[in-house]
């Protein structure tokens, strides 16, 4: 018989109260609490604390208080990854964020959900889908990116938006729920 966490890892439904489940979260939320402490000056140490939270991070993470996660090692970002304030991974499933990517204020990331069926939420059960981000994703401030959303390579989130299902390389997308507002083409002159 499989543990609730094993049932977590292999993305079936398990008990959210399993006490090896809260343990886990508890240092997550030890950890977020020293990043979100840790100010500009003592930049190595919130480095090596992001390193000890997340089960893989690229080169110049940046991270702005009040951040927050379930568990963190299932929060893998690439290099030149910005992550504004107040912002919420719940990564209950893998949170993949590709190479300079930017996470404006308020911004939510959620890899949970609970049935839809109130008995299985009576029985505090809980589910995960990965949530992925291509790389150069720009998401605007509150906005919410709900389980199995994977955004392309340049996409742009508009500021409140609700990102309800997944998007492809290149666009520009707003709304509630969010939708295609226009094509994000790179160009050779940044601006």
């Amino acid at each position: 018989m499989k543990t609730e966490k094993e049932k977590f890892l292999a993305g079936e439904p398990y008990n959210i109260m399993d006490p090896e489940l809260a343990a886990e979260e508890t240092k997550a939320r030890r950890l977020c609490k020293i990043i979100n402490e840790l100010d500009d000056t003592a930049a190595a140490e919130k480095d090596h604390t992001i390193r000890q939270l997340f089960g893989s991070v690229g080169k110049s993470p940046w991270i702005q208080p009040n951040f927050r996660c379930d568990f963190g090692y299932n929060i893998h970002v690439g290099d030149n990854f910005m992550c504004n304030y107040d912002n919420v991974i719940l990564d209950i499933a893998p949170v993949t964020i590709g190479n300079h990517c930017m996470l404006a204020p308020h911004v939510q990331i959620y890899a949970a959900y609970h049935p839809l069926d109130p008995r299985g939420r009576d029985k505090f059960i809980g589910l995960g889908k990965p949530v992925t981000l291509g790389d150069s994703v720009w998401v605007g401030g509150g906005s919410v990116i709900l389980p199995g959303v994977t955004l392309g390579n340049n996409v742009v989130v508009g500021a409140n938006s609700t990102v309800t299902k997944s998007f492809g390389d290149n666009v520009v997308i707003a709304g509630n729920p969010a939708r295609v507002i226009r094509q994000n083409i790179p160009t050779d002159s940044a601006k």
